[in-house]
């Protein structure tokens, strides 16, 4: 049986964190991937380049898992009613919910995070507890049907836990030397333990502003929900 995944895109999503999972699912066996968003008309990423779904989610059929992705554009996402609604609708009878990066705090506005382990961007690991999550700083973190993952590239190693899952050690290990992932960065600066004090912290103050506007922006998303469904 086909295994229908829905990438789920938005403005301003991190192609990497689309992209980077996507190659490696696409190449499981009985998969076939579906691009979702709002409407059928290109998706511009955050850095430019166009992505074109084949469904929205209006006409989107059922679907036995959903990839969410991250970037700046989440911050419009969770103010997105018509999205998170999707989200949550089809998270809540998914085999599986995947979510990249900040992709964590769509699924988390949406539900979908409630008394689940996850990770997300090291940067807002602080705001998984609104969500009634559990933080864990790892790369890659299980929790049951939940699979989620740190910033942009662990996609790559979200993407091969799920074929693990799904076919098994020896397929995973296939793909991963057919896209020969056998990563070794000219720094060792990937994480906020082994990068330089200096770096994050000027990192951090870079991103000072949009971190508590993010928060607001979380607070006031789940306030309008919770009121919602109180009401309904």
């Amino acid at each position: 049986m086909t295994f229908k995944l829905g990438a789920i895109i938005f403005p301003n999503v991190d192609q990497l964190d689309f992209t980077g999972p996507y190659d490696v699912l696409s190449r499981m066996p009985d998969t076939e991937i579906l691009v979702v968003s709002e409407t059928k008309d290109p998706v511009k990423s955050d850095y430019g380049l166009r992505i074109i779904p084949d469904t929205t989610f209006s006409s989107c059929p059922t679907l036995d898992g959903i990839l969410v992705p991250g970037g700046s554009g989440v911050n419009e996402v969770i103010k997105n009613e018509t999205a998170l609604d999707f989200v949550s609708a089809q998270g809540e009878q998914a085999k599986y919910v995947l979510s990249v990066c900040t992709g964590a705090i769509i699924i988390g506005v949406a539900g979908l995070l409630r008394s689940y382990r996850a990770t997300t961007h090291w940067l807002y690991m602080d705001l998984l507890p609104l969500f009634g999550s559990y933080p864990v700083h790892e790369r890659v973190v299980e929790d049951r049907n939940r699979i989620t993952c740190a910033g942009v590239t662990s996609g790559i190693d979200l993407a091969l836990t799920t074929v693990n899952r799904l076919h098994g050690q020896d397929a995973a290990q296939k793909i991963q030397l057919m896209i020969e992932y056998d990563p070794k960065p000219p720094f060792d600066s990937g994480s906020p333990e082994r990068a330089s004090s200096k770096t994050v912290l000027e990192i951090k103050e870079e991103r000072k502003e949009s971190q508590i506007e993010r928060r607001r922006l979380i607070e006031e998303a789940l306030a309008t929900r919770k009121m919602a469904h109180s009401v309904s």
